[in-house]
């Protein structure tokens, strides 16, 4: 009986595998708490439970109600899309980063945002290395590469 359990359980993911979309793209968690499973449905084992609203996630895939999601640390799972929003946020990686008054490396220093800050993404103007983002009302630019959610040459306005 419990093999038969495993391999209905085995087919309903290769089930599932099978007619996802693929979809690249970027959202934040909606809810203060989310979980993350090991598969597209209620059914599946709950692999990580998040506490931070905001968090940016990447969107990779999509079966039914259900986006394949990963994080900045390399986590992946499924996520049900009630659960995620719009919202573009990002994350900042890399260490302490200085936040800028405008998109350069000389400009004066607003803020500055440690490894795991979850900030609201602003923009991130076409052919420039630089996105405004916010964190706690302060804006500033940082550059693209110490921040993490949004695609390689992504315009955001």
């Amino acid at each position: 009986m419990l093999l038969c359990a495993s391999l209905l359980a085995g087919l309903n993911a290769a089930s599932a595998a099978s007619t996802q979309t693929s979809v690249s793209r970027y959202a934040s968690l909606r809810a203060s708490e989310v979980n993350l499973r090991v598969g597209p449905g209620e059914q599946y084992p709950i692999a990580w439970v998040y506490h931070r609203p905001g968090l940016p996630l990447e969107i990779t895939a999509e079966f039914d109600v259900w986006r394949h999601v990963r994080d900045w640390q390399g986590e992946e799972g499924w996520v049900h899309s009630n659960m995620l929003s719009t919202q573009r946020t990002v994350i900042v990686i890399d260490g302490v980063q200085s936040l800028r008054k405008k998109p350069s490396d000389a400009s004066a220093v607003v803020a500055t945002a440690e490894t795991g800050v979850v900030a609201r993404l602003l923009r991130c103007p076409k052919g420039t290395p630089w996105c405004q983002i916010e964190v706690d009302g302060m804006r500033g630019w940082a550059p693209r590469v110490h921040i993490w959610g949004i695609q390689k040459g992504e315009t955001v306005d």
